[in-house]
């Protein structure tokens, strides 16, 4: 998931430091509302999300529905 791209944009620029041909971003979900960073531009997205909580398929909240065959919106 790419939320505030906060750590993938650090992650960008310690990986450039190492002079690659190139970097790409691939990701399942990409919410760009959350974005805290200009820098970070996904190549390839999944799904495009509205800036809301998501679990299921791997993403958690309080280490619960971590094992969700889905992705959904918890709602509180």
């Amino acid at each position: 998931i790419l939320d505030s791209g906060v750590t993938l944009d650090y992650l960008m620029k310690v990986l450039s430091a190492r002079n690659p041909n190139s970097i790409k971003i691939c990701t399942l979900l990409d919410k760009p509302e959350g974005r805290k960073t200009n820098e970070v531009h996904p190549k390839y997205i999944g799904f495009t999300i509205p800036d809301e909580f998501v679990l299921g398929f791997g993403l958690d909240w309080n280490e619960k529905y971590r094992n969700l065959p889905y992705i959904g919106v918890i709602e509180m």
